[in-house]
């Protein structure tokens, strides 16, 4: 758990509680006249495997997508994934943005990520560029299997303290 920034408002049980429902009552406007919001597009894993240690513990948990056919975002709200494709390079993110764990959002039309508390925000590869948060999104191992992302779910990678594990956590796509 990150502490507190300084300046930064803890919400009260009432606010949470208020925020809660009006983002409730947004998504079900959105389900309601059938769009998809403009900052991503939804996916879900084409399958998602638990690797098991010789003990039974989950040692890792592997989920696969497709490879994006062009540049954008996809968001895996149930895995907490957030795949994006940049040129020939696939990246996986962990969702929540590493200052407070918010989720993050994608802005098609400034073409970056922003997180909705904070207004921190970063380029499409993850790299920080302004805003409350002091480091780049958190990356997650990405490989290409054929067609297929296979992203290991359960192993964040921080910029600030593996920095060579995060700037090999890409999968390049051939063309």
């Amino acid at each position: 758990m990150q502490p507190a920034c300084a300046g930064c408002v803890v919400n009260e049980r009432r606010e949470f509680v208020q925020n809660a429902v009006r983002g409730v009552v947004a998504l079900l406007g959105l389900s309601a006249i059938g769009a998809t919001p403009s900052f991503a597009q939804h996916i879900m894993a084409i399958s998602t495997t638990t690797i098991m240690s010789e003990t039974g513990a989950p040692v890792r948990i592997e989920a696969r997508y497709p490879v994006p056919a062009a540049d954008g975002v996809s968001i895996d709200s149930r895995n907490d994934v957030i795949i994006a494709r940049v040129g020939d390079s696939a990246y996986a993110f962990s969702l929540a943005c590493p200052h407070q764990n918010t989720a993050l959002r994608w802005l098609k039309k400034d073409n970056r990520f922003q997180c909705p508390k904070h207004q921190s925000k970063y380029r499409p590869t993850g790299e920080f560029i302004e805003g409350r948060a002091t480091r780049n999104m958190d990356r997650l191992p990405i490989k290409l299997d054929g067609t297929t992302l296979v992203v290991d779910t359960s192993q964040e990678i921080r910029s600030d303290t593996e920095a060579a594990k995060w700037a090999a956590a890409v999968a390049k796509i051939p063309a």
